[in-house]
């Protein structure tokens, strides 16, 4: 083996290690795990058995992987509608403000997002600072019931997930060269047209890794459905903390995340064959 070969495979063993350690490892654990009993007591029983994910296909867990799904979606639709615009017209700005917006959507990250979800919390509730506002302005006449409503929780998973889709976005359109832009202006096309033939195509990339970024967390942020659903809003995420915190049953949700994670692994390879088949497009 070269001394150039040795190493580099020096320099990527630290890496190897760690993903087989906290990667891989668990991931095996956690399919082993969802194949076992569960013991009457306490933990589990070296029993094989695949009734773990026969419970799954009960129609109350069926419908819990649905409305995830549902709510996945109806905040996918929310954070595409506010955060592409956000990040186009982001990439458009002098470079002075590039710099202020970016730190002004940073500094949210440098707080916990317990702590923010804690604040929707003084918003949404009862006399609080939006019923306030909406009294002062004579919209309202009397309190309004948003705390621990599913609009609650979108809000919050739109406000949680947004800037995933903002800085992708703006990173794609950052990229792009203007002057195809101009041109297509120059032989006839309108803004509009020019927008959708020319801008969206090339940004495409940027919206589908932020697509990638906000789908898949969105049906595991359990903590967001806890803190301004209550128990009225039930997520995966939120069944299998059920399953580990108080049923103990560890099987069940390991069965639970196992699924979960086949399903975003087949939204990620849906992902990678819709990109596959535009560059495609794209080349021909």
């Amino acid at each position: 083996m070269k001394k150039h070969d040795r190493n580099g495979l020096l320099m990527s063993l630290p890496l190897y290690i760690f993903t087989l350690v906290f990667v891989l490892a668990p991931l095996c654990y956690m399919v082993i795990l969802s194949f076992l009993k569960r013991a009457e007591v306490w933990g589990v029983v070296n029993e094989v058995t695949l009734d773990n994910y026969r419970n799954i296909l009960t129609p109350v867990y069926l419908k819990t992987f649905s409305e995830s799904l549902k709510l996945a979606c109806i905040c996918m639709i929310f954070i595409i509608l506010v955060g592409y615009p956000f990040g186009y017209f982001m990439a458009k700005l002098p470079a002075v403000w590039k710099k202020r917006v970016s730190m002004l959507l940073m500094i949210p990250f440098w707080t916990s997002a317990l702590i923010r979800m804690y604040g929707w919390i003084i918003i949404f509730r009862s006399n609080g600072v939006l019923d306030k506002i909406l009294m002062a302005l004579h919209i309202t006449d009397e309190p309004l019931k948003l705390l621990y409503t599913y609009p609650a929780v979108i809000v919050g998973m739109v406000y949680a997930l947004v800037p995933f889709m903002i800085l992708a976005v703006y990173s794609s359109a950052e990229k792009m060269d203007w002057t195809l832009v101009e041109a297509a202006r120059d032989l006839g096309a309108s803004p509009v047209k020019a927008f959708f033939t020319v801008t969206f195509k090339l940004t495409m990339p940027g919206l589908m890794s932020g697509i990638m970024l906000t789908f898949i967390p969105s049906m595991g942020l359990f903590f967001i459905a806890d803190i301004l659903g209550g128990n009225k809003v039930v997520l995966v995420g939120n069944l299998i903390q059920e399953q580990l915190m108080k049923a103990r049953n560890w099987p069940f949700a390991a069965a639970l995340s196992v699924v979960l994670m086949l399903l975003t692994s087949v939204i990620i390879y849906l992902y990678r064959k819709a990109a596959k088949v535009k560059d495609l497009e794209g080349f021909y």
